[in-house]
C-alpha cells in the first residue's frame, strides 16, 4: 500500500483512537509520526523530528509561563477590572471589545494578537460569567478578519506570492473578503451561543459584582464574587489577586504591565519571536520575585503542549510522505474547473486546521496558479477564498490560535472546551470553504 494511503489511514485510526478511549492525541500523534515514518516511509529519526513545531512549542510554554505569572500576582485580575470599567458593566459588549483589539493588533502586523489578546478575554470571560466558548472564538475571528491587511505579515506574504506568480492580485479585496466573512460568523457564534449556560457552575464563572449586570451571555445571573469566595474558599494568593476590592496597582503588578507592554510593541514592532520574547519577560519578573512566581511554572498547560505538539509532528510526517501533494494532484486532475475550486478550498480548509495557516498558504497558492492561470475561474475571487479557507480553521485547537484559547481556559473546564471546540471547527470545516467558494467564486462577481 502506498505511504499516502497509509497516513492517511493512520491519520483517521488516532483521532477514533483518541475520542474512543480518551488517550492524549498529541501522544498518539508522536507515536503515529514513529510507526508512519519509520516503517512505510523510510525517515530517520532526525527526519521525524524535523517536523516537530519547535516555534510553536516555545510559544506556548513563554506564553502560559508569562500569564501565570500574571494570573498569580493579580496583574489579569487589574486588567481585566480595567476592561469592565471600560464597557460600563455592560457585559454583552465584552466579548466584541476583544474582537475588536484583536483584529486591530493582527491589522498592523501582530501575527500573534491572539497570544496577546486571549489570556485576558479568557480571564474577563471566567469573571463574567460569559460563555467562553464564545469569547475565545470571537478573539480568533477578531484577529483573522484583518489578517490580510496590505500591511500585515498575511497580507504581504499572499499578495507577493500572487505578484511573482503574474496572477492579477487585488489587496483590496483580499483584506475585505475576510473581513466581512469573519465578522459574519462571529455575529453567528454572538447569537448562538449568548444565551447559553457557561460549561459548569463554578465562582470563576461568577459575575464579579453586582453592576457586571444580569450575565447575559452566560444564561442567568449567576453569583457575585463575594458569593462565590464564600461558597468555595480560595488560598490567600488567589484571594487577594481575584478580590475586586484589593485591586490596584502594586511595584510587581507595574512590573508585569510593563512585560506585557514589552511584549506587545517587541512582536509589533520589531517583529521579535514572541515565544522567546514572553520566555525572556517571565524570567526576568520570576528574578525579580522569585517568592510570588514559584508557581508559574504549572500553569503551563502541558497538555495542549503535548496535544499540539504531537499532532504536528504527524502532519510533517504527512508532509514528507507526499500525502498534502498526492491529494493536491488528485483535486487538480478533475476535468470541472469550478468543482476544483471548490475542493482546492476543502483541501486548504482540512490542513490548515492541523497545520500553520501561513505554511499551507505557502503551499496551496502555489499550487493552485497552473489552475489558476488556465482562466476557467477568477482569479482574484479564489486566492482570497483560499485565503479565507485556509485561516478561518484557525478556530481548531490544533492551530496556534485555538491552541492558545484552549490553554487560557480554566484548567477543570478545559476538557469540555476542547470538545466544544472540536466541534465547532469541525462545522466551520465542513462550512467555511463552500461558503467561500460560493461568494467568492461560484457567484462570478469577481
Amino acid at each position: 500500500m502506498r505511504p499516502e494511503v497509509i497516513s492517511i489511514i493512520v491519520l483517521v485510526a488516532i483521532f477514533v483512537l483518541a475520542t474512543v478511549r480518551s488517550v492524549n492525541l498529541g501522544a498518539l500523534g508522536f507515536v503515529a509520526a514513529f510507526g508512519v515514518g519509520t516503517f512505510s516511509v523510510g525517515l530517520a529519526a532526525d527526519e521525524l523530528l524535523a517536523g516537530f513545531p519547535s516555534a510553536i512549542f516555545v510559544i506556548l510554554v513563554g506564553l502560559t509561563y508569562l500569564f501565570g505569572i500574571a494570573q498569580l500576582n493579580g496583574t489579569l485580575d487589574l486588567l481585566v477590572h480595567w476592561f469592565t470599567k471600560l464597557v460600563r458593566g455592560r457585559t454583552a459588549a465584552m466579548p466584541w471589545i476583544f474582537f475588536v483589539i484583536a483584529g486591530a493588533l493582527m491589522s498592523i502586523g501582530a501575527v500573534f494578537s491572539v497570544a496577546i489578546v486571549a489570556p485576558l478575554a479568557m480571564s474577563c470571560a471566567r469573571r463574567h460569567n460569559i460563555n467562553p466558548l464564545l469569547m475565545g472564538m470571537l478573539v480568533v475571528h477578531g484577529a483573522l478578519s484583518t489578517a490580510f491587511s496590505p500591511i500585515s505579515v498575511y497580507g504581504s506574504f499572499v499578495n507577493e506570492v500572487v505578484a511573482d506568480a503574474d496572477i492579477t492580485a487585488s489587496p483590496g479585496l483580499l483584506f475585505v473578503a475576510p473581513l466581512i466573512l469573519n465578522t459574519a460568523i462571529a455575529a453567528g457564534v454572538y447569537v448562538a451561543l449568548r444565551q447559553r449556560t457557561p460549561v459548569a457552575s463554578h465562582p470563576e464563572y461568577a459575575l464579579a459584582s453586582d453592576e457586571a449586570g444580569a450575565g447575559v451571555l452566560g444564561g442567568g445571573r449567576g453569583t457575585t464574587a463575594r458569593e462565590a469566595g464564600e461558597a468555595s474558599p480560595r488560598s490567600e494568593v488567589d484571594a487577594a489577586s481575584t478580590t475586586t476590592s484589593t485591586i490596584g496597582v502594586t511595584t510587581e503588578r507595574a512590573v508585569t504591565l510593563v512585560g506585557l507592554a514589552v511584549l506587545a510593541f517587541g512582536t509589533v514592532a520589531f517583529n521579535l519571536d514572541v515565544g522567546f520574547l514572553s520566555l525572556s519577560i517571565a524570567t526576568v519578573i520570576s528574578f525579580a520575585y522569585p517568592q510570588r512566581t514559584n508557581g508559574a511554572v504549572a500553569k503551563v498547560n502541558w497538555s495542549t503542549v503535548l496535544l499540539i505538539c504531537g499532532v504536528l509532528t504527524y502532519v510533517g510526517t504527512l508532509e514528507e510522505a507526499g500525502t498534502i501533494d498526492y491529494a493536491s494532484d488528485a483535486i487538480l486532475g478533475i476535468g470541472l474547473p469550478i468543482v476544483a475550486a471548490l475542493l482546492l478550498c476543502y483541501l486548504g480548509g482540512i490542513t490548515s486546521a492541523f497545520a500553520s495557516s501561513l505554511g499551507i498558504l505557502a503551499v496551496i497558492i502555489p499550487l493552485a496558479v497552473p489552475f489558476l492561470k488556465e482562466g476557467n475561474v477568477s482569479a482574484i475571487g479564489m486566492v482570497a477564498a483560499l485565503a479565507f479557507a485556509a485561516t478561518v480553521v484557525d478556530v481548531s485547537p490544533f492551530s496556534t490560535n485555538g491552541a492558545l484559547v484552549l490553554a487560557n481556559t480554566a484548567e477543570e473546564h478545559r476538557p469540555t472546551i476542547y470538545r466544544q471546540m472540536l466541534r465547532y471547527s469541525a462545522l466551520v470545516v465542513v462550512a467555511a470553504p463552500p461558503l467561500a467558494w460560493a461568494v467568492l467564486v461560484a457567484s462570478g462577481w469577481f
